[in-house]
């Protein structure tokens, strides 16, 4: 059942305005009002399903792109102001002083919010107010690209696996990636490295199946001059793309993003330093 479709109609009311707590039932509530669905994930998903627990400024709600709007617009009703931030992945709505991220996509332009993050949500609770959590599939999956010199999602990964290994789909998993199965198999390599003790917790099926696939590609050459880096990371493989002639992967057709998506997502990289 999606969030539109949930039966909760009133959320209690806010007391004891400024604690991150209120921020948060705050967003639900203004989101829950207009019946915009949405799903909670980032630290609150990796507390739940890695458990690891670490405090943030940012809230993390994801939303299907359809929905963007909708949900600026009820976050403005409730006294957010918003904004569009980069129209290809992310949008922002701030209360006092306080963050919420509203996520349809990655920043590379993969791991579009779809319908299936809606059909494979989990059921969850946050002060008191049912509410849908992401799947541990959709988080790996869109955390497995962020590899900035600034900051590495590994963590978040190996430890969800670590906790939620037994009830993750791994077909779904490996399909979710797709041509990009390279990025999975190295966070599971990793993993192995890691927790040397735990690295059964991979199926075996799921590794021989990668390490296949690997096996079958060693004698044979992929696109040429094509640099997949940018997907992994927006400043470290700009030389690849700028000096060295190679072509930008974010420009393939399964990619959302385009030239100026790309130009406006560079050029927030010294604005973010």
């Amino acid at each position: 059942m999606s969030m539109a479709a949930s039966t909760l109609t009133v959320v209690p009311p806010i007391r004891g305005e400024g604690s991150p707590n209120q921020f948060h039932r705050r967003s639900v509530a203004a989101l829950y009002a207009d019946k915009v669905p949405f799903l909670i994930g980032g630290a609150y998903m990796v507390e739940v399903c890695g458990g690891v627990s670490r405090s943030t400024k940012d809230f993390d709600l994801y939303v299907r792109p359809k929905h963007v709007h909708a949900a600026l617009k009820a976050l403005a009703r409730a006294g957010y102001k918003t904004e569009l931030t980069f129209p290809h992945w992310l949008a922002k709505a701030t209360y006092d002083g306080d963050i919420l991220d509203l996520i349809f996509r990655a920043g590379n332009g993969l791991c579009e919010v779809d319908d299936s993050w809606f059909n494979r949500a989990r059921d969850d609770e946050l002060l008191g107010v049912p509410v849908k959590l992401c799947a541990p599939e959709e988080m790996i999956w869109m955390k497995a690209y962020i590899m900035e010199r600034e900051r590495f999602d590994g963590a978040d990964i190996a430890h969800i696996l670590r906790c939620s290994a037994a009830d993750i789909d791994w077909p779904h998993l490996v399909r979710r990636f797709g041509p990009d199965w390279r990025v999975l198999l190295s966070h599971l390599i990793l993993f192995g490295f890691v927790y040397p003790g735990e690295r059964t917790l991979i199926p075996a099926a799921i590794m021989e199946d990668l390490m296949s696939r690997l096996r079958s590609e060693t004698r044979t050459a992929g696109p040429q001059r094509l640099c997949r880096g940018t997907l992994l990371s927006r400043q470290q493989y700009l030389v690849d793309i700028r000096d060295w002639g190679f072509r930008d992967a974010r420009l393939e057709e399964r990619v959302h993003m385009s030239e100026k998506d790309i130009a406006h997502w560079t050029e927030a990289i010294e604005e973010q330093q």
